[in-house]
C-alpha cells in the first residue's frame, strides 16, 4: 500500500482525537513525512512527533503497539499477564496512557496505573513490586514538546531486550491499524476490576529504597544547602522535594515558572539538563538567592542536571561525565571508608561514557564492565548480576548523558536517587570545607584531564533517514586501523555492528587514535540525529580544549555536514 492509499485511509477511519482536521490540513510533503512508514519500535519502545499519520505518534499507533505487546504478552502469560502503566507531563501523555490501558484490559490483560503522573523510574520499581509481566511508560523524556513516546519495560522491570523488541514488533506488524484493536472504556474496565490504581504504599516503598542508597552510615553533615530545583515541567516535583525535605534539607526553592506539569513547556522549548539554556531561569534563580546548588530534572525525571557557585560567585554547569565520577569516587572512598565495599566490585557504564571513570574505578578495586549506550544495557548486567546472586556487587553505573543509579532496586536511570546522592555529597563534601569543583580538580589531578563531548547533526524525514546509513557506510569503508582519521592515526576499529565482546549487535563506529582520544560516531536510537562522541586526554582543560575543537574541525570536513 503506497503512503497515498494509507492516508486515505485514515481520512476515512481517524476519527477521533481532533485528527481529521489534522489529516485535512497536510499538505504533499506532510503527508508523506507522515505515512511512508510505521513508527519504528524497538528496545527504546515508540518515540516521534505527535501527531495524524503511520510515523506519528496518536491513540491510533498507541492503540496498535499495545494490542501488539498484549498478543505477546497473553501468549507467553496466558490469563496472567499484567502490565504497570506509567505517564509523565507531555502532550497527550495522560490519553495515551488510558488509550494503552483500555486495550489491554480488553485483551484481558490486568492493568495497574498510577492515579497522576511520575517519574519513569517508579514504573520500572512498580513491575517488579507489583510482580507484573511488563510495563509501559508514556514518555519522549528530553525531547521537545512536539515528542512522546511508548516505553516498554520487561518482567524484570529493565527496558525490553532487542530480542523481545523483534518479539513484540512481529505481533505489533502483524495487526490492521483500525481492524485489529481491541479496546474497552476505560471507566468500565476500572469498574469491572481489570484496571487498578497503584496503592501509594508503592511510592512510599520507592522513596525508602532509595533512602537507603545513602553512604554516610551515621556520619552527620550540614544539610543547610541552599538549592534551587526545576522540574522542568516535568514530574520530578513531588517525589524530589518529599525526599529531599524528609531526610533534612529544608532550603529548598522551586523554579517558579516550570514548577507545575506543562507538556508545552513554554519556558524551556527543550526540556533537557544536558543543555545550559534548559538551566537558564533556574540560574537566575541562583543569582537571586544566593544558592550553594542547583538542580533540574528532565520531563520524566530519570535525567539530572546540577550548577555549583564557584569562587567568585558565578555558577557552574558540571556535565553527565562530571557528576558521575564524583559520585563514583564518593561512593567508593564512603565504602572504603567504612568497610562496606563489596567483594569483587562493579562500576557499569556505556562505551560513550569518560574513559577516565576506569581509572577512578581501579584505584578502589572495582571493574569496569562497558556496555552500549542507553541505561537500559546496565539495567540488563544489574539483572545477570541478580541471576546469579551477585547484585551486591554493583556499586554504581552511570551515563554521559546525566543518568544514574546507586542500586538495584530498578533497572533504569533514577534522578530522584540522583538528586539525592548529590545533595548529600555536596553536603559532605561543604561540611568538611571542600567544593565540588575543588574535588574534581583534585580528580583531573590525580587521573589526568579529560574532556568527552558530544556533536548531533540532524537528519529529517525518508532522506534523512537514508543520509545517515550511507555516512555509517562511509566510515565503514574507508576509516581502518592504520589511516589518518580526523587528524590522527587509528589505532584501533571497534564495530560494535559485529557484537563485540558479547554485546548485541548496534549500528555503531568507536575509533582509537594517537594521543589517548576516541571518536564514536552512531545513529540516534530515538531522535533524527547522528551522534559524535569525541574523547581527548590532555595535561590541561586549555590543551583538551585546543585538541577537541581540532578534531571536530576535521571531523566535519570528513563528515561533508555544513
Amino acid at each position: 500500500m503506497t503512503y497515498r492509499e494509507e492516508y486515505k485511509r485514515w481520512c476515512n477511519h481517524a476519527t477521533e482525537d481532533g485528527l481529521q482536521a489534522v489529516l485535512n490540513d497536510m499538505n504533499e510533503t506532510q503527508v508523506e513525512d507522515a505515512f511512508y512508514r510505521n513508527l519504528a519500535f524497538g528496545t527504546g519502545g515508540l518515540r516521534g512527533t505527535i501527531g495524524a499519520g503511520t510515523n506519528r505518534m496518536n491513540v491510533y499507533t498507541v492503540a496498535k503497539a499495545s494490542q501488539g505487546l498484549a498478543n505477546y504478552l497473553v501468549k507467553k502469560y496466558g490469563e496472567q499477564a499484567s502490565v504497570v502503566i506509567g505517564y509523565d507531563s507531555r502532550l497527550k501523555s495522560d490519553a495515551f496512557a488510558r488509550t494503552a490501558a483500555s486495550v489491554f484490559a480488553a485483551n484481558g490483560v490486568r492493568v495497574y496505573i498510577w492515579s497522576r503522573l511520575l517519574p519513569v523510574p517508579t514504573v520500572s520499581y512498580a513491575v517488579r513490586y507489583l510482580g507484573t509481566s511488563a510495563g509501559v511508560m508514556i514518555t519522549a523524556s528530553h525531547n521537545p514538546s512536539k515528542y512522546n513516546g511508548y516505553k516498554v519495560y520487561g518482567e524484570d522491570g529493565c527496558q525490553i531486550t532487542t530480542e523481545m523488541a523483534a518479539d513484540i514488533l512481529e505481533e505489533i506488524e502483524a495487526l490492521d491499524i483500525f481492524l485489529d484493536v481491541k479496546k474497552i472504556a476505560f471507566e468500565t474496565a476500572v469498574l469491572k476490576g481489570v484496571i487498578s490504581y497503584i496503592q501509594e504504599e508503592v511510592l512510599d516503598c520507592f522513596i525508602e529504597e532509595i533512602k537507603k542508597q545513602s553512604v554516610l552510615y551515621g556520619e552527620e553533615i550540614d544539610k543547610n544547602v541552599a538549592i534551587v530545583y526545576s522540574p522542568l515541567n516535568g514530574t520530578g516535583l513531588e517525589p524530589i522535594t518529599r525526599i529531599l525535605r524528609e531526610l533534612g534539607y529544608k532550603n529548598i526553592t522551586i523554579v517558579e515558572e516550570q514548577k507545575l506539569p506543562d507538556g508545552n513547556f513554554p519556558t524551556c522549548p527543550y526540556p533537557n539538563p544536558e543543555i545550559k539554556e534548559a538551566l537558564q531561569l533556574g540560574l537566575e534563580y541562583c543569582h537571586k538567592t544566593g544558592a550553594d546548588l542547583m538542580l533540574a530534572t528532565d520531563p520524566d525525571c530519570d535525567r539530572v542536571g546540577i550548577a555549583v557557585k564557584d569562587s567568585r560567585g558565578d555558577y557552574q554547569l558540571l556535565s553527565g561525565n562530571e557528576v558521575g565520577m564524583l559520585l563514583l569516587d564518593y561512593i567508593c572512598s564512603q565504602r572504603r571508608k567504612h568497610g562496606t565495599m563489596p567483594e569483587n566490585p562493579l562500576l557499569i557504564k556505556t562505551i560513550v561514557t569518560i574513559d577516565m571513570a576506569e581509572r577512578i574505578a581501579a584505584h578502589y578495586g572495582l571493574e569496569t564492565i562497558n556496555v552500549l549506550t542507553g541505561f537500559k544495557f546496565i539495567g540488563e548486567q544489574i539483572g545477570f548480576l541478580e541471576e546469579k546472586g551477585e547484585e551486591e556487587r554493583y556499586v554504581f553505573g552511570f551515563e554521559e548523558s546525566y543518568g544514574y543509579l546507586t542500586g538495584g532496586y530498578v533497572r533504569d536511570k533514577d534522578a530522584v536517587d540522583g538528586a539525592y546522592m548529590i545533595c548529600e555529597m555536596f553536603s559532605y563534601y561543604k561540611t568538611k570545607g571542600i567544593s565540588l569543583i575543588d574535588k574534581l580538580n583534585e580528580l583531573y589531578e590525580t587521573y589526568g584531564y579529560c574532556l568527552n563531548t558530544l556533536h548531533s547533526f540532524e537528519f529529517e524525514g525518508s532522506a534523512g533517514m537514508e543520509k545517515m546509513e550511507e555516512i555509517m557506510e562511509i566510515f565503514r569503508d574507508n576509516v581502518e586501523v592504520g589511516c589518518v582519521f580526523a587528524g590522527r592515526k587509528v589505532e584501533r576499529v571497534d564495530d560494535y555492528s559485529k557484537g563485540l565482546n558479547g554485546l548485541p549487535k548496534s549500528n555503531v563506529l568507536k575509533y582509537r587514535l594517537v594521543g589517548n582520544s576516541s571518536i564514536v560516531v552512531r545513529p540516534s536510537g530515538t531522535e533524527p540525529k547522528m551522534k559524535v562522541y569525541i574523547s581527548v586526554s590532555a595535561e590541561s582543560k586549555k590543551d583538551a580544549l585546543i585538541q577537541e575543537t581540532y578534531l571536530y574541525q576535521k571531523l566535519k570536513v570528513f563528515f561533508m555536514i555544513k
